[in-house]
């Protein structure tokens, strides 16, 4: 096999394959054979007919693609081999030269993976920051609790609107001094603070008492879904019917039996004040590992090719419209209430999956310096623990991981995983 190789645009490397006419005759020949075991040729069993009728029933150019498919990619992964290249994203090809007779010449343009240089990454300085839990926290915490068992009562004559309270009203929206068409609704019933309605209403609604006519003028977000009133000035005339408060119940002991497991006010709030420390603590943890996996890879140097953000876009996309999916909503649909389009929303990931890709080649790179490998144990485990989340049996998960072909992107996972906890592991020690 004849190997040359040229750079081409936008970090592209143009690899021209030129395989000998004596390995080509060979394939064409097996190609030969392999047709006729699948057509069937009037007066010839399956596999018997020569070359000349297979060549008749099919045409020369059928052969020769069915040549080229099972020789084009061995001599392409040949060729990968012997310029040890690890490609970024999927190859293109280019047929040359692909008849009888003559080497089999065809182009592979293909985007290496860049070169890493690696910065730090061993004995990073990250602060370990771990929240204090307040009592006004804790006080917090109680009071949704009471929140929850809190009772909705008519407010007293005379009272005004305040924040949390239930309300009913009667709205009528006009743009322009014309009633627009979705913007009536009568009897309607409205959380002041919910963030329910456009940004300014429910403000707007803050003071008013029972009975009283009010307007409310609002302008429509610009990426409102509905394009004929984005970004549009708005006037809602409003009546408040009916006004009611919540309740709270008191924080006393009787309270907490019937909202916990505990008897006394004290109980609960050490309780609440334990979990919420836990808590933070297990966020400090987060950060940190967050934290110094940034900065080793903002410590590295490498010329990241553009399309191995926009596959890395494509794909949080494809995720993305997955999670909708099970969500029973169309991606389209998506795009239409969040008033976003492809482009639009293409522009909004590329941040994150330029700053996705850095930290995958840094962990890469870290994995090959520091000769940290993917153990059968490492698998197992990871099959485990997606059993669990799952609700399945590990054997179940491991079959259908086997099945999809997902077992080098299980691998890659688990790498980077074990690479994550050695650059934590490796942090300089903090001081006391």
């Amino acid at each position: 096999m004849k190997l040359t190789k040229e750079n081409g645009d936008n970090h592209e490397v143009v690899l021209t394959i030129e395989v000998p006419t004596e390995e080509w005759s060979k394939a064409i020949a097996a190609a030969v054979k392999r047709i006729a075991n699948q057509v069937n040729i009037h007066g010839f069993r399956r596999g018997k007919a020569p070359r000349r009728i297979v060549e008749r029933e099919v045409g020369l150019a059928a052969i020769l693609d069915e040549a080229y498919e099972k020789l084009g990619p061995k001599a392409f992964n040949d060729a990968m081999d012997e310029e040890k290249l690890e490609l970024a994203t999927y190859p293109k090809f280019e047929r040359v030269t692909v008849e009888e007779d003559k080497p089999l010449v065809f182009k592979a343009i293909v985007t290496p993976k860049p070169e890493v240089k690696l910065g730090e990454y061993k004995g990073l300085k990250i602060e370990k920051k771990t929240e204090e839990v307040t009592d006004e926290q804790v006080a917090q915490h109680i009071d949704k609790m009471r929140e929850r068992q809190a009772k909705l009562v008519d407010a007293p004559e005379g009272a005004a609107v305040k924040k949390g309270d239930l309300v009913t009203l009667d709205f009528k929206g006009f743009t322009d001094g014309e009633a627009f068409e979705g913007g009536e609704g009568k009897d309607y019933p409205l959380q002041i603070g919910s963030g329910s309605f456009i940004p300014g209403f429910e403000d707007q609604l803050v003071g008013a008492k029972a009975g009283e006519e009010r307007e409310v003028k609002v302008k429509f977000p610009e990426d409102y879904h509905e394009k004929k009133l984005a970004g549009k000035d708005a006037v809602f005339k409003c009546v408040i019917h009916a006004i009611r408060h919540k309740e709270m119940p008191a924080l006393d002991d009787a309270f907490v039996e019937k909202a916990s497991v505990f008897h006394t006010v004290d109980e609960l709030k050490k309780d609440v004040r334990e979990k919420m420390e836990k808590a933070a603590a297990t966020k400090a943890e987060n950060d940190l590992r967050v934290a110094a996996i940034d900065k080793a890879a903002e410590n590295i140097t490498v010329d990241i090719p553009p399309v191995m953000i926009e596959d890395r876009i494509t794909q949080m996309i494809q995720e993305l419209a997955m999670r909708l999916e099970q969500q029973g909503m169309k991606f389209e649909q998506y795009l239409q209430y969040s008033g976003s389009d492809m482009t639009k929303l293409r522009n909004e990931y590329r941040e994150t999956a330029a700053k996705n890709v850095r930290t995958d080649l840094m962990l890469e790179a870290v994995a090959k310096a520091e000769n940290i490998k993917v153990e059968p144990a490492d698998l197992d485990s990871e099959v485990a623990m997606m059993a669990q989340m799952y609700g399945a049996k590990p054997a179940q998960v491991r079959k259908i991981v086997v099945e999809q072909g997902r077992v080098g992107d299980l691998a890659v996972t688990v790498m980077r995983r074990k690479t994550a906890k050695f650059i934590v592991d490796h942090l300089a020690a903090q001081e006391a």
